[in-house]
């Protein structure tokens, strides 16, 4: 597996991904370290729950690496245009380089990129063809691992056992606002935002709609035509993992390549 990094110089970008990256840290080593890990010492909780856990945290750092490091589709300055698709091609007029339909120039990064959805400073790239489906799992690994967080701090409070190696006093007084309070809120923060996220990436992808083409005349030439995207969800999605095969589509650590599906190709539902 070769896996091509991209990085995108840009300090703001850099910020933001940082602030993400600590947030992570905060619910990956700070709340396990407090409720997950010494309620199973005491037998409160299963070893499956701890590796669970971890499995989600260790899966939505994956996808973060990999949203923010893999090239989203960039056009290099001279492409090779296959002569059958010359007619969808058209000219850039902030680079001057040809590009396929669909594409868009990004003024952050400084080219164009096929089937751009937006730039996303969060990641500190663009969301396009080649990245898509990243984007769309770091969007579901940290709904997965907000929720974890968030019932763990709810089970801290209402269904929990008191430890008995601890003073709880003392570990109240010291870590409920700062840590566990916090982590709550910023549990609660992150599901809401994802959740809607994730929601209007879906729905933009099922009916092949970016969101820079819904901010444009194209989306009101889909309703003109009658509608997005005739294909099946599966085939849709398929197109965006780059595989059929629908347990791929959870697994970040792997590469994507084009799907062409033949005429008779069918979807069971």
């Amino acid at each position: 597996m070769k896996l091509r990094l991209h990085f995108v110089m840009d300090p703001m970008g850099w910020f933001c991904i940082s602030m993400v990256f600590a947030i992570w840290l905060y619910n990956s080593f700070f709340v396990p370290k407090l409720v997950l890990l010494p309620h199973f010492y005491e037998g409160n909780i299963p070893w499956a729950l701890v590796v669970s856990y971890y499995f989600a945290s260790a899966l939505c750092m994956a996808a973060l690496f990999r949203a923010s490091t893999a090239d989203p589709g960039r056009l290099p300055p001279d492409p090779q245009i296959p002569h059958s698709e010359r007619e969808q091609w058209e000219m850039c007029t902030k680079c001057n380089t040809r590009r396929p339909k669909r594409s868009h120039h990004c003024s952050r990064c400084g080219h164009c990129v096929r089937r751009m959805d937006h730039h996303c400073p969060w990641i500190n790239n663009c969301v396009g063809e080649d990245n898509h489906w990243l984007f769309l799992q770091l969007c579901f690994y940290t709904q997965v691992l907000s929720l974890f967080t968030l019932a763990l701090d709810f089970c801290q409070f209402y269904y929990f056992q008191p430890l008995t190696s601890l003073d709880q006093e003392a570990f109240m007084a010291r870590h409920e606002l700062a840590l566990i309070r916090v982590s709550a809120i910023m549990g609660l923060v992150m599901i809401g935002g994802m959740s809607s996220l994730f929601y209007t990436q879906m729905a933009g992808i099922l009916t092949d709609t970016t969101t820079i083409e819904k901010m444009s005349h194209f989306s009101k030439e889909i309703v003109r035509s009658g509608g997005g995207s005739k294909k099946s969800w599966q085939r849709t999605l398929a197109e965006v993992f780059g595989t059929t095969w629908k347990i791929l589509w959870f697994i970040p650590l792997r590469s994507r390549q084009p799907l062409t599906f033949p005429h008779h190709f069918r979807s069971h539902v």
